[in-house]
């Protein structure tokens, strides 16, 4: 044996907003489409992507740097409302304890 562990590499991305780099599935992916950002939680949508923590704070830096429009490489400035919207519903969701969610 070689002495090389068979444990797979977690690919690793970098939050635009905090630019910390962080495993893949913990971050939220966003693409572009038609000057809006849009969420792309299951990361199958076509084009050129960038991450972000999905919390408020990240978005807010993200936006604040003016890193979407480099990130996407087109002009900018891009609409986030959606984007804003899905985050604050992520965490209204992780908010609710389990079991005290309504059936």
């Amino acid at each position: 044996m070689s002495g090389r562990t068979h444990a797979r590499a977690c690919p690793e991305r970098t939050c635009v907003g905090c630019r910390e780099r962080a495993a893949k599935g913990d971050l939220l992916r966003i693409v572009a489409i038609e000057g809006e950002c849009a969420p792309d939680p299951r990361g199958t949508l076509p084009g050129r992507g960038a991450y972000v923590h999905p919390t408020r704070v990240c978005l807010d830096l993200a936006v604040r740097r003016r890193a979407f429009p480099r990130a996407f490489r087109g002009p900018g400035p891009f609409d986030v409302t959606a984007l804003r919207r899905f985050v604050e519903g992520a965490h209204v969701d992780q908010a609710t304890p389990v079991d005290q969610a309504t059936p």
